[in-house]
C-alpha cells in the first residue's frame, strides 16, 4: 500500500492534481491489476448478501416508494437499461433510477455487510449503482461478468480505505460521503475510464453527498435507507457528466474552501490515505464482514452474548430479577447506538424501527429476554411495547470503556473488537459478567460466515418474496458472476412470486 498525505493547502498553493486524493484515488480505480480469486469469491458472497436482504425488503415502504419511482423513469436511449428488483427483469429502467431503488432496498433492514474504522460504512452499497450502469451499458461496451468483479472490487477498495484514515462521523457528516466518491470510482473501473474522468467524477460524487448525521440521530426516517441509494444514484450522475467532459469543484479534499477545511478537521488537518500501489490488488473486501443479525453492527456481537446469557442464565429471565444491566463497551457503541447518544427515543416502545435498529438497550434487551434475534418479529410493535420488556430494557445502559475503545479502532485484526463487556446486577445483589469481543459470524468469530451461509441466509430471506426456482436461478447465477456474460447480466436480479405487491398501495408523486 502506498501512503498519501492529504491536507488543506491554499488556492495560491493548489496541489498539482496528480497529487490530489480525488487523483490518487482515480488512478487506483484506472489501475488494471486482476481482481485475485479470494475476493472473486468474496464479492460474489456480497452480492447474495445484498439480494438476500433486498429480497426480504421488498414489500416494505420505503422500498415500495422507490421501486415506484424508479419504474416512472424507463430506460434512456444510450443503453438498454438496468432491472429493478421485484418485476420481470425484462422492465428496464434508467440506470441512475435502478441504483436508487435497488439501493434503497439493499439497505431497508440494515442487514449487509459493514467496515468500521475511523469512520464507518456499509461497502455493499456500492454493489446497486455499479451493476445497474454494467447491465445499462452491458451490449455498448462490451461488459462482462469480468468488468463487473473489478468494478466491485474498486468500489470496496475506495470506501474501505477511505474509511480507514478519514473520521466523518466525528464532524457529523454522514458516512456516504465516502461511498459517492467509492461508487463512482467502481464504475469507471466497471467501464475502463481514464484516470482525468474518473477524477472528475469522484470530485462531483463528494461534492453532492456530503450530508449531516441527523438521518442517523434521535428519531430515525426511512431516509436511512435512502441515504446510501442517493450516493449511488448521484455516482451515476456524476460519471455520466465527467464522461460527457464536465468538471468538478477542485481540490475537492484539499482546498481551502473544500471539504476538509470546513467540513472535518479544518484548514490545519492531516490525514494520511494508503491505498494500493500501481499492479497491487485490490484486497479491502477481506477485512469487511456481514451480519448474522439484522442490526447495526457494533449490536452484532451484544446480541450474541445476549444468546449465551438467555441458555446459560434462566435466572435473569423473572420478572423483576434484574435491577441493571451495564453495557461496557467502545466510544462510538456508547454514543451512537447506546445511551451516551442521549437520545430518548432509544428507549421509547413507540419508535421507528429504524430507530429500534440503533438501540443497543432495545436490541440487547429483546434478545437476552426471547435467546434469538428476528428482521421482523424482533421489532414488531407489539413485541417493543410488551409490559416485562420495557421493564427491563429501562435498566440497560452503556458505558465507554477505554480498552475497547482502543479495540475498536486497533490496525491488527486479532484484537480489533466490536462487542463489550456486560455487567447484569440481579436484585437479590448477585452480579453476573461476561464479555464478547466480535460477533460469532465475524471472520474470527465462533462460526464465520462462508459461502454456505450467505446461500442460507438468501434462502431464508427470499422464501416469502420469491418463488423457489427464482431462488435456485438466482444463486447460480450469482456463483457464476466472473463467467457471466454481458446478456446475463441482465438477469442478475431479483422476480418477485406473482402477487407479491398486490396488496400494496398505490404510491403517487410527482412521477
Amino acid at each position: 500500500m502506498q501512503s498519501t498525505e492529504v491536507r488543506v493547502h491554499p488556492s495560491e498553493d493548489s496541489p498539482a492534481r496528480t497529487e490530489q486524493l480525488a487523483w490518487k484515488l482515480a488512478a487506483c480505480a484506472a489501475d488494471p491489476v486482476p481482481v485475485d480469486v479470494d475476493v472473486t469469491e468474496m464479492i460474489i458472497n456480497r452480492v447474495i448478501d445484498n439480494a438476500a436482504v433486498a429480497a426480504a425488503s421488498l414489500t416494505r415502504d420505503p422500498v415500495a416508494a422507490a421501486r415506484s419511482q424508479a419504474l416512472a423513469h424507463p430506460r434512456s436511449g444510450g443503453g438498454d437499461g438496468a432491472t429493478v428488483f421485484g418485476p420481470p427483469s425484462g422492465r428496464r429502467v434508467s440506470p441512475e433510477w435502478a441504483a436508487w431503488a435497488n439501493g434503497v432496498a439493499v439497505r431497508e433492514l440494515d442487514y449487509h455487510d459493514t467496515f468500521l474504522a475511523a469512520e464507518y460504512s456499509h461497502p455493499g452499497d456500492n454493489i446497486p449503482p455499479i451493476v445497474a450502469v454494467a447491465q445499462h451499458l452491458a451490449a455498448a461496451r462490451g461488459l462482462t461478468g469480468h468488468e463487473l468483479v473489478r468494478g466491485i472490487a474498486t468500489g470496496y477498495e475506495v470506501q474501505i480505505d477511505l474509511a480507514r484514515s478519514i473520521s466523518l462521523h466525528k464532524h457529523k457528516i454522514d458516512h456516504v460521503a465516502h461511498l459517492g466518491p467509492s461508487a463512482a470510482a467502481g464504475i469507471g473501473t466497471l467501464l475502463g475510464l481514464d484516470p482525468d474522468t474518473i477524477f472528475q467524477a469522484i470530485g462531483q460524487a463528494l461534492h453532492t453527498t456530503t450530508a449531516t448525521r441527523q438521518s442517523r440521530k434521535g428519531e430515525i426516517s426511512s431516509w436511512k435507507a435512502f441515504a446510501p441509494a442517493f450516493a449511488g444514484k448521484m455516482a451515476v450522475e456524476a460519471v455520466d457528466r465527467a464522461m460527457r467532459g464536465q468538471t468538478s469543484p477542485t481540490p475537492i479534499y484539499e482546498g481551502e474552501d473544500g471539504v476538509i477545511a470546513w467540513l472535518l478537521d479544518g484548514p490545519e488537518a492531516s490525514y494520511d490515505v494508503s491505498l494500493p500501489a500501481g499492479g497491487e490488488p485490490k484486497r479491502a473486501i477481506l477485512d469487511s464482514f456481514t451480519k448474522e443479525h439484522s442490526a447495526e453492527y457494533q449490536a452484532q456481537a451484544l446480541i450474541d452474548l445476549a444468546r449465551k446469557l438467555h441458555r446459560e442464565h434462566p435466572e435473569i429471565l423473572v420478572p423483576g430479577a434484574v435491577r441493571s444491566i451495564v453495557i461496557h463497551t467502545s466510544h462510538h457503541t456508547h454514543n451512537v447506538i447506546g445511551s451516551g447518544a442521549n437520545d430518548p427515543q432509544k428507549y421509547d416502545p413507540r419508535a421507528s424501527r429504524e430507530t429500534l435498529d440503533h438501540s443497543v438497550p432495545y436490541i440487547f434487551t429483546v434478545a437476552l429476554q426471547d435467546g434469538t434475534w428476528h428482521h421482523v418479529d424482533s421489532y414488531l410493535p407489539e413485541r417493543a411495547r410488551r409490559a416485562d420488556t420495557v421493564a427491563l430494557w429501562n435498566t440497560v445502559t452503556t458505558s465507554e470503556d477505554a480498552e475497547w475503545t482502543r479495540r475498536y479502532h486497533s490496525a491488527d485484526p486479532a484484537e480489533k473488537a466490536f462487542g463489550g463487556r456486560v455487567e447484569i446486577l440481579l436484585a437479590d445483589g448477585t452480579r453476573l459478567v461476561d464479555e464478547l469481543a466480535v460477533a460469532d459470524a465475524h471472520p474470527l468469530g465462533a462460526r464465520p460466515f462462508v459461502r454456505e451461509d450467505y446461500v442460507a441466509k438468501f434462502r431464508l430471506l427470499a422464501g416469502d418474496a420469491l418463488e423457489p426456482p427464482e431462488i435456485e436461478r438466482f444463486l447460480d447465477l450469482a456463483q457464476r458472476l466472473p463467467e457471466l456474460s454481458g446478456s446475463e447480466l441482465g438477469s442478475l436480479t431479483l422476480v418477485a412470486r406473482p402477487g407479491l405487491f398486490d396488496a400494496l398501495p398505490s404510491l403517487n408523486g410527482i412521477f
